[in-house]
């Protein structure tokens, strides 16, 4: 698998060049929890079997964000739909994600109090230009909207994951609207990827979209 997880680059293009986070806590931590299984769907380890999130393969990934969860999904006797275990897994995963990709470089971590009494927390570039594989995946998605050939399901997954959390309008706004609905709709309905790795990606995309429409209702609700 790629170096960087779906997780790690969805959490670098949630995240402005000023290191703040575009999406809010709650979407973002649902659309980590669709990342890391969308990941354990594309290394084969896990797929949705008849609506119920089922482990195929129990050995580890390699990396300790995605092995953490295939190990609580394989711990479980009963199985679970794909969007209670986004809801179970969302909260752990902005700040082990973004530790990861402190601890390799690629962000860093800044504290301070905004107008000396609220923390704030950011996690800009450390080099001020926008990370190497924020832009490998910015080039890959827009490559394959603006394209009209095979997409790889490896884009196909992260196309998916900027949809349900509602970065794509952002993604693609210097393209004709008209042509990335219609492109958006291609790559969604394109054979790209086994049935089994597909119906991840479809149910996992669906499972993060309500999880956030449900915690906004409940929100406004509250309110």
């Amino acid at each position: 698998m790629s170096a960087f997880t779906l997780a790690d680059e969805l959490v670098l293009l949630a995240y402005d060049d000023a290191g703040a986070n575009q999406l809010g806590g709650l979407r973002l931590g649902y659309g980590l929890a669709g990342a890391v299984l969308l990941d354990l769907a594309l290394a084969a380890r896990a797929e949705v079997v008849n609506d119920r999130l089922t482990v195929i393969d129990p050995r580890p990934v390699g990396h300790p964000v995605l092995d953490a969860a295939l190990a609580s999904i394989g711990a479980e006797q009963k199985l679970h739909k794909p969007k209670d275990w986004i809801s179970r897994l969302a909260k752990q995963l902005p700040d082990r994600v973004l530790a990861g990709l402190v601890e390799a470089g690629v962000l860093r971590r800044e504290s301070d109090r905004v107008l000396g009494l609220f923390p704030r927390t950011r996690y800009p570039s450390p080099t001020g230009a926008e990370p190497v594989p924020e832009t490998e995946a910015r080039r890959r998605m827009h490559a394959a909207v603006a394209g009209d050939g095979p997409v790889d399901a490896r884009t196909a997954a992260l196309i998916a994951l900027t949809r349900a959390v509602g970065l794509d309008r952002q993604l693609f706004r210097d393209l004709p609207k008209g042509r990335v609905k219609v492109r958006l709709a291609e790559i969604a309905a394109g054979d790209w990827a086994s049935a089994a790795t597909k119906k991840a990606i479809e149910e996992t995309q669906a499972a993060v979209m309500v999880a956030i429409t449900a915690a906004a209702i409940a929100s406004t609700a509250a309110s």
